[in-house]
């Protein structure tokens, strides 16, 4: 990554930078702190993963996914390079990879753009991610939990080191909610990188009233707020915060669309974003029965997920990803997950079917259809759904 960034004339380092890692809630307050940020006057950009329909949605301008000509533009420039660096690589060090190809295209599509800040969303833990090139004047670390174990460590606190490893010296560092262990490791890895430590707020304030739902976001938008400040240095003028979290919007994390019944989509994916989701589901559907039409890749942890939503939900309808890049776990497997966690559930493998049949069988008990278990369901659902953003 580093070969590929000189080839391409260092793009990283022609706008300043915060770097956002964690397990969940990156996406989230990248796109939070971004719009904070562009709010407060700066001309700014955005670098999130993954995509759920078109991989020019992992850069955004002012807010905005990045035009079509400008994507290729860039795209076409990191190629050209990437082909240089593979036929100088050593064997062992293998070619450049897909993450990597596009991470270097949205650094050199930043900084086309113009843009004078950009908040870069980590991909895969932190040290090794093809994002830990850029020179951070602000990291924000929005939470640690069990997932990429096999990258990234058994332990909340392996997890953690990976992460906080792209903290550079003499920068600040956002932490949002952390277990004790971990809450300790983040400070101590400050005070030797001589960077100031910022533990955000859970809460934005009453008087902010977020256009999002689930107190999760509430929780993000807290830390996002105190990520801008750290990074300018001075505090957000209320007005533009509240203007903000009326405005702001994140794909795929509690999506209401269109419908009768009302149907949400969500991301989450591992055990924590699960707990987090059944938390603001269940204030959304308010004495209402939840129905689930579930999908899960196979290196998940499957049940840790459907223990986490089970209390929530009267039903799960179980499918299967129709373009996963990697192996998903069978409808009849999960739906069987799901009866042993005391949960009534069925398989049904095609998605459109599966959909269908979540929407009768909330429809039948005046109830909510909930999305989840996987981003590669996110795209196909609205898709098969034909229904809008609500």
């Amino acid at each position: 990554m580093h070969r590929l960034n000189t080839l391409l004339g260092m793009p990283q380092h022609r706008f300043a930078s915060i770097h956002v890692v964690g397990t969940n809630g990156k996406s989230s307050v990248t796109r939070m702190a971004a719009a904070l940020m562009e709010a407060s006057g700066l001309r700014t950009g955005a670098c999130v993963s993954p995509h759920a329909s078109r991989w020019s949605e992992r850069v955004l301008i002012g807010g905005a996914e990045i035009a079509p000509a400008a994507f290729a533009a860039a795209v076409e420039r990191a190629a050209d390079a990437a082909e240089v660096v593979n036929r100088g690589s050593a064997e062992e060090d293998g070619p450049v990879t897909q993450f990597e190809l596009a991470t270097a295209a949205a650094f050199v599509a930043l900084a086309a753009a113009h843009v004078q800040v950009a908040v870069v969303e980590a991909g895969l833990g932190g040290r090794l991610d093809a994002t830990n090139t850029i020179p951070s004047r602000v990291t924000a670390m929005t939470s640690v939990g069990l997932d990429h174990t096999e990258w990234l460590g058994e332990s909340e606190t392996e997890i953690a080191a990976e992460k906080l490893a792209v903290l550079r010296d003499q920068t600040t560092l956002v932490v949002g909610r952390l277990n004790p262990d971990v809450a300790d490791q983040a400070r101590r890895v400050a005070e030797r990188r001589g960077a100031k430590l910022v533990v955000a707020p859970e809460d934005p304030g009453e008087e902010v009233e977020l256009g999002l739902s689930g107190r999760f976001q509430r929780r993000n938008f807290a830390l996002a707020v105190a990520v801008v400040e750290a990074f300018t240095g001075r505090p957000l003028e209320p007005g533009l915060v509240a203007e903000v979290a009326r405005e702001v919007r994140v794909p795929g994390r509690l999506e209401g669309l269109g419908g009768d019944p009302p149907v949400f989509l969500d991301a989450a994916h591992n055990p924590a974003g699960a707990a987090a989701l059944a938390e603001a589901i269940a204030e959304i559907a308010a004495g209402r029965p939840v129905v689930a039409c579930l999908a899960v890749l196979a290196d998940k942890d499957t049940g840790g997920i459907i223990a986490a939503l089970a209390p929530i939900l009267r039903s799960a309808v179980c499918t299967e990803l129709p373009e996963a890049p990697r192996e998903a776990v069978p409808a009849a497997e999960l739906r069987d997950a799901c009866i042993e966690a005391g949960l009534g559930a069925e398989a049904v493998p095609d998605l459109g079917d599966a959909l269908q049949r979540a929407r009768e069988l909330a429809a039948a008990s005046g109830g909510i259809v909930l999305v989840a278990g996987s981003h590669y369901l996110l795209a196909p659902a609205r898709e098969a759904l034909g229904l809008c953003e609500d």
